[in-house]
Order: structure tokens, then C-alpha cells, then sequence
């Protein structure tokens, strides 16, 4: 699981919820299916919103894991 490709990389740290999770839905068409972005965001709105946004969109949360402040995200597209 530590060796994850990574197809994009988003920085959306100091963005306010919603906007994390708008930012990852706007991008995830730049990815091809089966490829996987790493959101970095520091709003803890982002805890919820985005993995909900996920579930919600058929995509998915492989992996979550914080840093300090930072919480990052890899989400695999799927469709």
C-alpha cells in the first residue's frame, strides 16, 4: 500500500470546506480510471466531505493518513 502511483498531486491546504473537496471533484476527471490523487488539505471539514464525496461519486478513498496538521488523501477514480 506505501508504493502508491500517485497520477496527480492537489495542495489544498488553507482552503475552507467545501472547497477541498470541490477541488478533488473537479479534478478527478484528469486522471484515468484507476488512477489516484493525493489531496493534501488542513481543514478537518475535510474528514467528512471528502470521503463522503467519494462514496457518494463511486470513487475511493484508498488510503488516509495526517501529518501534523495535514491530512492527505489518495483517491483512486473508478469510473
Amino acid at each position: 500500500m506505501d508504493d502508491i502511483k500517485v497520477d496527480l498531486e492537489l495542495d489544498l491546504k488553507g482552503l475552507l470546506c467545501p472547497l477541498p473537496m470541490v477541488r478533488v471533484s473537479q479534478n478527478i476527471s484528469k486522471v484515468p480510471v484507476g488512477g489516484v490523487i493525493r489531496a493534501t488539505a488542513t481543514d478537518p471539514g475535510s474528514l467528512a466531505d471528502i470521503p463522503s464525496w467519494a462514496r457518494s461519486t463511486g470513487n475511493e478513498i484508498i488510503k488516509q493518513e495526517q501529518e501534523g496538521s495535514n491530512l492527505i488523501y489518495y483517491i483512486k477514480r473508478i469510473k
